[in-house]
């Protein structure tokens, strides 16, 4: 069922545009850098898309992330996101749109026919994983976060 939600979440995307984050960290505030860096991109071509979520109980449901971006892999096959989180837990679910259609397909039982992945490299069997399995922490700068695409 949260594959489902993974769906729905990578489709409501481009319904609902980007939030962001302040652009740099602000040690002071409870911000600290992050990189994400995600490894065997199938696609040297295709987007990557990063959904951020902070809330237990939101994680995979519809519009429940905090922020998302996209970002081109601009012919390499692993990307590097720097970004600034507030201090807390975190979780990272990702998708790669192999067709550009601007959504994640999925086969007749809704499961995602494009790669995906999660953060802690989660690798659901039967349902989507929960924030706990993928949650990481955020309080200090410097932390990178490595996930493996799943082909």
């Amino acid at each position: 069922m949260k594959i489902v939600s993974l769906v729905l979440v990578a489709t409501a995307s481009t319904l609902l545009g980007l939030t962001s984050l302040p652009a740099r960290a602000d040690n002071g505030a409870g911000l600290s850098s992050v990189t994400v860096v995600v490894s065997e991109l199938v696609s040297t071509r295709a987007v990557v898309k990063l959904y951020f979520y902070n809330v237990r109980d939101k994680f995979l449901q519809h519009g429940g992330y905090a922020f998302m971006r996209v970002v081109k892999p601009g012919g390499q096959n692993q990307i590097q996101l720097p970004i600034d989180l507030p201090h807390g837990e975190w979780a990272v679910a990702i998708t790669q749109d192999m067709n550009n259609n601007d959504k994640l397909d999925k086969n007749f039982l809704g499961i995602p026919t494009e790669p995906y992945a999660f953060s802690n490299n989660i690798r659901p069997t039967i349902s989507a994983p929960d924030f706990n399995q993928c949650k990481f922490m955020v309080n200090g700068t410097g932390k990178v976060v490595s996930i493996v695409l799943k082909k």
